[in-house]
């Protein structure tokens, strides 16, 4: 039964469409230029909203099926918005090619990029998409930016009207690539919701599937007749399904439905970085929380944005404790780099708390090792990206043992900082819940040309 409401729903508009084909007395005229305007582009802007919004989920976990994804919603915005922009008597003067063909163009890039994103892309091949992806977005940007001073400049080969039969003959072949392209977008992510029964993957099947409808629509439909807005309301209803959805859906890790396996759980090298403030509780007591949130925000806001230019990825902030994960981009000196973090973030904080003498200090600590890395929580919600293992733990261990103002680094980050790291030995830690003491070294400086050893350099 559920299966077959939603088989039904993607089906109706083609059923609508076909009504008003065989019906011509209900397929009634309205050309309204400006409503045309305005609606097309906000659709664009909500699409645009969401490219943006799974285009940073993308980059933070470097996750290369998101990334495919945000480049099918900028472009199809984007070029729906071309269309709106040449929508004739607006600005400019009248209809041109670039205003017929801009949002058959976008989809059927769009199509591509949807339909590579069906596809498993794990391993090699997601690293690929991941390496790949400065050209294709500057690749986007590029087809979007000529086609938009050819357009509204109203140059060859874009500057009048298709005659009916070339128009007619552009639209069925973008409409046939674009309509197996969303097929198989669609389809993948039917087999995927089959495989993790969440329902965003199965709005975003039935989003390809508006969207192919779209380019049957835009094919077929009489130009400013009902049939031809139906095109423009499938492709906004696509956009707004996946806004109310995702707006649904837990807000932290709101994407991770559409995540790859190997996103979504794995293990992985990683270097954890912990801060925390030696006698935060003792501050606490003695003024009043206005004081200690303006202490903690004039520390945060300070060094958070460092940590993130060193490469980390602040993975939380509880009181005035951070974490910050260091090589889950797949970087191999995420070692180096944690620990580097850690030394500037003594510094900075040094400057911060200059003029405070009673403020509390940092102590750093930072280990390196195998992590279980993933999505954490249930499937409804509360869910968030989780990094599991014995390295955090001894982590945050170590960050406890170090000296106020200093780095403690554990045994394998100093081992994978080679010889330009300055270290100071400490007696072994016999800590909280290990059977054997941690061996750690306070972290002087690392001399400038260091690079590091990287996992596998040495064995």
């Amino acid at each position: 039964m559920r299966s077959g409401y939603w088989v039904a729903l993607a089906a109706s508009p083609l059923a609508v469409f076909a009504i008003l084909l065989v019906r011509p007395n209900v397929d009634g005229h309205w050309e309204n230029h400006p409503a045309h305007f305005w609606i097309v582009l906000g659709a664009a802007a909500v699409a645009t909203a969401l490219g943006s919004g799974v285009t940073t989920a993308a980059r933070r976990r470097r996750d290369a099926r998101l990334l495919l994804i945000s480049l099918a919603f900028i472009v199809s915005a984007s070029f729906f918005g071309l269309h709106a922009l040449a929508t004739p008597g607006v600005l400019l003067p009248g209809k041109n090619a670039g205003f017929e063909l801009a949002t058959p163009i976008g989809l059927l890039l769009a199509g591509v990029f949807a339909a590579c994103a069906a596809v498993e892309l794990e391993g090699a091949r997601a690293h690929h998409v991941l390496r790949a992806a400065p050209f294709l977005v500057g690749a986007v940007v590029a087809i979007v930016v000529v086609w938009a001073v050819v357009s509204l400049a109203e140059l060859p080969p874009l500057d009048n009207p298709l005659a009916p039969e070339e128009l007619n003959g552009w639209q069925i072949v973008l409409a046939s690539a674009g309509v197996a392209l969303f097929g198989i977008a669609a389809f993948g992510f039917l087999r995927i919701h089959r495989r993790r029964q969440e329902r965003f993957v199965l709005a975003f099947a039935l989003a390809f599937a508006l969207l192919a409808e779209a380019m049957v629509v835009i094919a077929w439909a009489r130009n400013w007749q009902v049939s031809w807005w139906e095109w423009h309301v499938l492709m906004l209803g696509a956009f707004v399904l996946i806004a109310l959805v995702a707006r649904a859906e837990w807000h932290q890790e709101r994407f991770s439905a559409l995540y790859l396996d190997e996103t979504r759980a794995g293990a992985t090298d990683v270097s954890i970085l912990f801060a925390d403030l030696a006698g935060f509780t003792s501050y606490t007591e003695r003024h009043d929380a206005d004081e200690v949130a303006a202490m903690l925000n004039a520390y945060f806001g300070r060094i958070i944005p460092l940590l993130r230019r060193a490469g980390g990825d602040v993975h939380q902030i509880v009181g005035d404790e951070v974490m910050v994960v260091f090589g889950n981009d797949g970087s191999a000196d995420h070692a180096m780099r944690a620990a580097r973090a850690g030394l500037m973030l003594q510094r900075a904080a040094s400057r911060v708390a200059h003029e405070h003498e009673d403020w509390p200090r940092f102590r750093v600590g930072v280990n390196t090792g195998e992590v279980h890395a993933g999505v954490v929580g249930g499937a409804t919600g509360h869910r968030t990206y989780g990094f599991v293992g014995d390295a955090v733990n001894v982590s945050a261990r170590i960050q406890s043992e170090a000296p106020v103002g200093g780095v403690l680094v554990g045994e394998e980050t100093f081992r994978r900082l080679g010889a330009g790291a300055v270290v100071e030995a400490v007696p072994p830690l016999r800590v909280k819940g290990k059977s054997e003491p941690l061996v750690a070294y306070v972290l002087h400086r690392i001399d400038p040309g260091a690079r590091g050893t990287s996992l596998h350099s040495d064995e």
